[in-house]
């Protein structure tokens, strides 16, 4: 079958201090980092030996995982396995891009993030200019707050018309129609992100095709219900899969919404799910999605 996994172990540190994120400037000690580093190759082992499934693989850490070179060994490796389809990693861009030279651009991507403050625009800019030479499938995204509004437009001037620019509505912010107009122009879909979309009892993708797993091997359905499934290592997931609808009121994450059956995701970015990369550059002069949700 086809399954994807959403990777998530114990590393939380990061080298930017965004002041939308609790784990701004955080540090792993050591001894944290070292559980991370044994909890993610025995993922990567898990998923490079079994021949069960064709994989897609998001990397969802809470900090930055490309400055760690586990992580960068991890997908390069995943990249190269013929039953591996998509290895993709969320990502602030603040590493070195030439490592992505030894993996196999066919089955790599990145979703990364653009954080104004946090680094100089014209930093970002080269290294979206490196993956675009790697030949690196990549979107770029940024947190649409108010005062982020002119490194966007700025970013989507520069950037090639065939990279994605999303926009994630800011967490607890409230968009007027004029305010959401403004950032359509930026991002045609938009209107996916501005509201939490209303989920209960809908039918969703997680848990039966898509599962969340964790630097034990926990197994849950996704990131935000906590019920468990089982261990990816032992196997005792594979009983729980199938069809279930949500148990949440609302879903207002992008790698969660993404999944539900009652969105039309799956067609907006087929072949670039994980990636968050439409099949087809989406207008410039706008959606109407008739959605009240994000």
């Amino acid at each position: 079958m086809d399954l994807t996994l959403l990777y998530r172990g114990p590393l939380a540190s990061c080298d930017y201090d965004c002041p939308y994120c609790p784990f701004a400037k955080r540090r792993d000690t050591p001894e944290q980092l070292r559980a991370d580093r044994a909890a993610l190759d025995r993922f990567t082992g898990w998923a490079g030996r079994q021949r069960d499934d064709r994989l897609s693989v998001l990397f969802t850490p809470w900090g930055e995982g490309l400055v760690r070179s586990w992580y960068r060994r991890a997908i390069v490796g995943l990249s190269h396995q013929p039953h591996v389809r998509r290895v993709a990693i969320q990502t602030n861009l603040s590493c070195r891009t030439d490592w992505l030279a030894a993996a196999d651009r066919e089955t790599v991507a990145l979703w990364c993030t653009y954080h104004p403050g946090q680094t100089p625009y014209d930093r970002f800019l080269a290294k979206t200019r490196e993956l675009t030479a790697l030949g690196v499938r990549f979107s770029v995204g940024v947190v649409g707050l108010p005062e982020h509004l002119d490194h966007a437009r700025a970013l989507r001037a520069a950037l090639p018309e065939q990279v994605y620019l999303w926009i994630n509505a800011a967490e607890g912010h409230t968009y007027t129609d004029a305010e959401a107009a403004s950032w359509t122009g930026i991002d045609p879909l938009f209107a996916y992100s501005r509201h939490p979309h209303r989920s209960a009892g809908l039918p969703c993708r997680t848990g039966e095709s898509v599962l969340s797993v964790d630097g034990e091997g926990t197994v849950r359905r996704c990131h935000f219900v906590r019920t468990e499934l089982g261990n990816l290592y032992d196997g005792s997931y594979r009983g729980a899969l199938g069809p279930r609808p949500c148990p949440l009121a609302v879903c207002d994450c992008h790698i969660g919404y993404v999944h539900l059956e009652s969105l039309p995701l799956y067609d907006v970015f087929a072949g670039g799910v994980l990636e968050r990369i439409p099949a087809l550059s989406p207008p410039r002069t706008g959606v109407t999605t008739g959605l009240r949700g994000r």
